[in-house]
Order: structure tokens, then C-alpha cells, then sequence
């Protein structure tokens, strides 16, 4: 690594939340950008000299080789809270980066799989966070046009967050009242009418036609409950 992005390290303010994001191929530049967009410090980094030209004076960005634990630690990647392995595509390279965060200490290591082999490598070599890309774009839009969801969030161990409209026989009942959460397993978290904001939902909420409706719960219960008329 040479002086010149030494010294472009230095400019990261990783005590406030930098985010080191390694691989800069179209999901980590995208999330590079995104990030550094909500306010957040990125540091890149490449050992791709066609993407180090492309990305060069976009994003503060380091020429090294991350699969080099002596390289990471030259840059300073031990310092960053949040790192991002965006490599995917090469299996060895994703695996090796990975372990060398881990071995640095990195709080929170976010890694991109392309299998579910994969992802489970990157589990158990200390992962905090594994992230299939294709897999969960599918398995939201699947959910999306398959019923009556507008937005889905999945998150760990089956639990799940949707925005839908409301099942007929909610219409025109309270929230307390329908006791959704005994017939169907699910919590109505708030709900948003057109023109009002949002409103948590209490006991006495009241559900109309043109509601919108947040509901949390296990995604299986979830699409029961989507599902009703």
C-alpha cells in the first residue's frame, strides 16, 4: 500500500462510524455510495487496478490486497466498527478476508455470499452478519406479488415486518377487538390512513378500508394472515 492512500486512511473518521467496505464490484461500490450518501465515513478498498480507476476520486479508496492480514492491519481496518466484505464471486478471496477482519477483532463484520454453502463457510469462520443478495431479493419480491404485502422485511429467525392492507374482516373493527394476535399469531404494530400520520397501534385502534396496516410476526403466520380475504 503506498503513502498516498495511507494518508487517505487517516481522513476516514472511523471513532464516529466508518465503515470499511472491501471489494468494490457493483455490490460494494452501490453500498459504498449509499452509505457515505446517509452521512456515514467510507473507506474502499481494491486491488483491481480497472476498478481502482473507476471509483478513484468517488470514494476515499486504498489499493491493497485484503486476503494479506498485514495489509488490513497497515490500513488501519482493526480501528473501523463496521466492515463489509463485498467480495463474492471469489470463494477463497471472500473466505481469507473474511477471517483475517475476524482475527483483527472487528466488532461487526458483514459479509456478501453467493450460495448458501457459502454463507454457511462465512458463519462459522465469524461473520457477524451474512448477506445473500439474489436470495433475499427473490424471497421479498416473491412475497411482494403473491399477496397483498407492499413492503417485507425479514429478519433473523423467521421474525417479520410487512406493510399490507387490511383483511376484510379487520374493516371497521378495533385492534383489540379482532385479537389478531391469538387467532393468527401476529401484532398490528400501527397503522397509516391517507392524509393522517402514522399511528401506533393501542386497543382502540380503529382499522378502515383505505388503511395501511404494519404487522409484525413469524413470516409463515405472516403469509397466513395475508392471505385472508
Amino acid at each position: 500500500m503506498d503513502d498516498g492512500a495511507a494518508s487517505r486512511t487517516r481522513n476516514v473518521d472511523t471513532g464516529a462510524g466508518g465503515v470499511l467496505v472491501i471489494g468494490m464490484g457493483r455490490f460494494g461500490s452501490r453500498l459504498a455510495l449509499r452509505v457515505e450518501a446517509l452521512g456515514r465515513d467510507v473507506l474502499a478498498v481494491e486491488k483491481d487496478p480497472e476498478l481502482i480507476r473507476r471509483w478513484s476520486g468517488r470514494l476515499p479508496l486504498v489499493e491493497a490486497d485484503a486476503t494479506d492480514p498485514d495489509a488490513l492491519e497497515q490500513l488501519g481496518a482493526q480501528d473501523f466498527p463496521v466492515s463489509v466484505v463485498g467480495v463474492g464471486t471469489a470463494l477463497e478471496a471472500s473466505v481469507l478476508i473474511t477471517s483475517n477482519l475476524v482475527d483483527l477483532g472487528t466488532p461487526h463484520v458483514w459479509a456478501k455470499a453467493i450460495s448458501t454453502e457459502h454463507a454457511r463457510i462465512l458463519q462459522r469462520i465469524g461473520a457477524h452478519h451474512v448477506v445473500l443478495p439474489e436470495a433475499d431479493a427473490a424471497e421479498r419480491v416473491a412475497h411482494l406479488v403473491s399477496g397483498k404485502l407492499l413492503d417485507y422485511i425479514e429478519f433473523e429467525d423467521g421474525f417479520t415486518i410487512v406493510k399490507m392492507r387490511p383483511p376484510k374482516e379487520t374493516i371497521g373493527f378495533t385492534v383489540g377487538k379482532l385479537e389478531l394476535r391469538r387467532k393468527y399469531g401476529v401484532t398490528v404494530i400501527g397503522v397509516k390512513s391517507p392524509g393522517v400520520e402514522f399511528e401506533y397501534a393501542g386497543e382502540h385502534t380503529r382499522i378502515s378500508p383505505e388503511d395501511l396496516l404494519i404487522v409484525s410476526g413469524d413470516t409463515a403466520l405472516l403469509d397466513r394472515f395475508a392471505s385472508r380475504p
